[in-house]
């Protein structure tokens, strides 16, 4: 019997269902406790795959279940199968019913204090019955762990466009600028001309610099001939850096620029447009993954909005 004919005749969904949970759980009893069935069970179903396979899949160590290579490489694409049924069960339900779906999300903290609430806004009121799960990722750059690990359909963020891996497409949505914020009641409210010298020696509130957002903040300052102001506070979280702190009218702090534009209600702001290159937020999925309606529902709700004028525009002062 050919290989082909032993997975397609002999390979049954349940069974591979079970090696997953079993190489995921480290223990037969772990697993079988986790799918509700018995430890023979999950026993016998991963020894008819093996069987069936003609290699052994799974090493039985004194510290649990460890994958063999050949283990590895069919969870791998046992991964893709289940995730390609799940979007298939979207779809159907997309199709009966094209008010209702899901769309799992990575984003980034700006994201999720400038557009992702826009888009959410937008989508919920045209499609309210679609269900959104967004979790913050992390933006190390050109690592996209969730979504090869298909836990998450779609990254938004600031984004290497064009994208430098060949297993990624997505869509640039605009630049993403970033500006030094002031609170209203700073005395660098009342001028109308300032240079990025003359805010050296001011209290900053900035990104933890080994950050992405830190890292190019440092190598705008360093491309002025200036060295990184030293930080009174070191923070990654953006409601701080957006609001809190400027308000109280003694921190300057670094803001990317849609932040301001789709947060609508940020109190009075002093904007100076920072001397950073502009980078790209976009949207980012693998190329070969199809998009569930729903996810493609959000790629143009974000095209949309990044073309419109939605949101205040920051106003700079000069």
């Amino acid at each position: 019997m050919q290989w082909h004919e032993r997975i397609g005749q002999r390979i049954r969904l349940r069974d591979l269902h079970i090696l997953m949970a079993a190489a995921e759980a480290g223990t037969m009893a772990k697993a079988a406790t986790e799918l509700g069935i018995s430890q023979p069970a999950v026993s016998k179903a991963i020894g008819e795959t093996e069987q069936t396979l003609g290699v052994r899949l799974l090493d039985r160590t004194t510290k649990g279940l460890v994958p063999t290579e050949y283990g590895q490489a069919l969870l791998q694409r046992a991964v893709k199968i289940f995730d390609e049924l799940r979007q298939v069960a979207d779809e159907l339900r997309f199709l009966a019913d094209p008010m209702t779906g899901q769309v799992r999300l990575g984003c980034s903290e700006s994201m999720t204090a400038g557009l992702l609430p826009a888009i959410i806004t937008q989508m919920s009121s045209r499609y309210p019955r679609i269900t959104l799960h967004a979790a913050q990722t992390s933006f190390a750059p050109l690592q996209f762990r969730e979504l090869r690990e298909r836990t998450i359909e779609l990254v938004l963020g600031r984004i290497p466009w064009p994208l430098p891996e060949r297993d990624l497409d997505g869509v640039a949505l605009f630049e993403e600028g970033i500006h030094v914020v002031a609170g209203a009641q700073s005395r660098w409210a009342r001028r109308r001309r300032i240079e990025l010298a003359e805010l050296m020696g001011e209290a900053w509130a900035l990104p933890p610099p080994d950050s992405l957002p830190g890292k190019l903040i440092a190598e705008a300052f360093r491309a002025h001939g200036l060295d990184v102001p030293a930080a009174s506070v070191v923070t990654g979280s953006i409601h701080l850096l957006a609001s809190a702190l400027p308000m109280t009218g003694r921190f300057l702090t670094v803001v990317p620029a849609s932040v301001l534009r789709f947060n609508r209600p940020l109190p009075r702001r002093v904007l100076l447009d920072f001397p950073a290159e502009p980078g790209w937020a976009g949207i980012i999925w693998l190329k070969d993954r199809t998009l569930s309606p729903v996810a493609r529902l959000f790629s143009e709700c974000a095209q949309e909005l990044a073309r419109s004028d939605r949101g205040p525009q920051p106003t700079l002062k000069t």
